[in-house]
């Protein structure tokens, strides 16, 4: 699949899903003065874009090390990205995240709430795809990452103004995109296997 800079950056934002991580985050940091929170969420997203970024230059070196092709990535990916998509369509009853007591440090948040499996595979599979245009991804990243971070500081004010049921009904608006994106992965994934045998 050939990403723009447009449509990688979608696909970006998709996976961050901003909009998912509010709930986590304002009730991780609901015991925080406003100033410690926003340090917090700041920190938290610095480091995901470290690590992101990491995987984003140094992904090609690590599909090498493994023994593995771009297509293998590309059919990976695809099935990550639809697993993780029927999660915020369907998510699991009684709540799946467990909120650490004491403030949050790299985990949960960082990781892998926004720097997941799936947010490493997506930029290790835009590179694999077309490498030419890494500083392209990471610009889409950098972009993704601030918006991230922008809704993110904002998330108990978006969560009061909006409320929960608008919340969930945006991730899972973003989850059916997301199960679209997964479902393209993997048939061009198929074709370019087969197209190699």
């Amino acid at each position: 699949m050939t990403h723009t800079f447009v449509s990688a950056l979608v696909l970006l934002m998709l996976i961050l899903d901003p909009l998912g991580n509010i709930p986590l985050f304002a009730s991780s940091l609901r015991p925080m003065d406003a100033a410690r929170r926003w340090r917090v969420i700041v920190r938290e997203h610095a480091i995901a874009f470290v690590i992101l970024l990491g995987f984003l230059f140094s992904g090609e070196t690590f599909l090498s090390a493994l023994g593995l092709s771009s297509v293998s990535l590309q059919l990976a990916g695809g099935v990550v990205l639809f697993l993780i998509a029927i999660r915020m369509i369907f998510p699991p009853t009684g709540g799946s995240e467990e909120v650490l007591a004491g403030e949050p440090f790299i985990v949960p948040l960082a990781v892998p709430a926004i720097a997941g499996p799936s947010s490493m595979a997506t930029v290790m599979l835009l590179v694999s795809q077309q490498p030419a245009r890494i500083l392209e991804w990471a610009g889409a990243l950098t972009v993704a990452m601030m918006v991230s971070l922008l809704l993110l500081l904002g998330a108990n004010r978006i969560q009061h103004l909006l409320g929960d049921r608008f919340v969930l009904a945006m991730e899972k608006l973003m989850g059916l995109i997301l199960v679209a994106v997964g479902i393209e992965m993997l048939v061009r994934g198929y074709r370019t296997l087969l197209a190699s045998l």
